[in-house]
């Protein structure tokens, strides 16, 4: 993609269900970052907040490029978040399929909808093709577990309890699998699991945060 036009206008089909505007951005991020002085988890960062930090030329930059994606994806009627995040929460009580951000999965909406993200510092989220994955709940020791934990018959209640829990929107890579990295800087529009859609949804993950990794700065939407 050549800019934001050609990324929203450019239609997902023929399979493919993640579109990128590649770009090589200008300015000082990790000087945003460092600035926020985020805590642990994911601090929420308005206008308001970005526009008080006392910013080097090459920070004021920086920060021009975040607001002006921001007016970008609000004029599409959109409410993009930006966020500092040094760790997401975990889903710890799993026993048989994680449910959080850093297992593979796909987004959903029960209405026609697209996910927009761009890191612009630290680490990027991860992608993987629809034909290197396979559904959690698909694979035969898992739902039997899962199905067990229910305490019914693989009917048309276990699969609401699957929605319902999520789970049927969590993957596992094939052998074969090749994640690809969405990289720092890139917007991306990617597909969700919702009505209408054309294309299966995008298959990705937050980064595995680890001890001594700066956070990430992530506009979503």
């Amino acid at each position: 993609m050549g800019d934001f036009r050609e990324l929203l206008a450019t239609p997902f089909r023929d399979g493919v269900n993640a579109l990128c505007w590649k770009r090589a951005l200008s300015g000082n991020f990790s000087e945003i970052v460092a600035l926020l002085d985020a805590g642990e988890g994911i601090t929420a960062i308005d206008d308001a907040h970005l526009h008080a930090l006392r910013l080097t030329p090459a920070g004021d930059e920086a920060r021009t490029v975040i607001l002006d994606d921001l007016q970008l994806l609000r004029a599409r009627g959109l409410a993009p978040e930006l966020n500092c995040i040094r760790n997401y929460p975990r889903d710890e009580s799993a026993t048989t399929v994680r449910t959080d951000v850093y297992s593979f999965h796909a987004d959903s909406a029960p209405v026609a909808a697209d996910t927009f993200l761009c890191t612009y510092f630290g680490a990027a989220s991860e992608g993987l093709r629809n034909d290197e994955a396979c559904r959690r709940v698909d694979v035969p020791e898992i739902r039997a577990e899962l199905l067990a934990h229910f305490g019914g018959a693989d009917d048309d209640d276990f699969r609401v309890h699957l929605q319902e829990n999520c789970y049927d929107l969590h993957y596992t890579p094939l052998p074969h699998a090749r994640p690809f990295n969405f990289g720092v800087g890139n917007l991306w529009r990617i597909a969700v699991d919702s009505p209408g859609s054309p294309v299966p949804p995008c298959i990705h993950r937050a980064p595995d945060d680890l001890p001594g990794q700066p956070p990430r700065l992530l506009l979503i939407s």
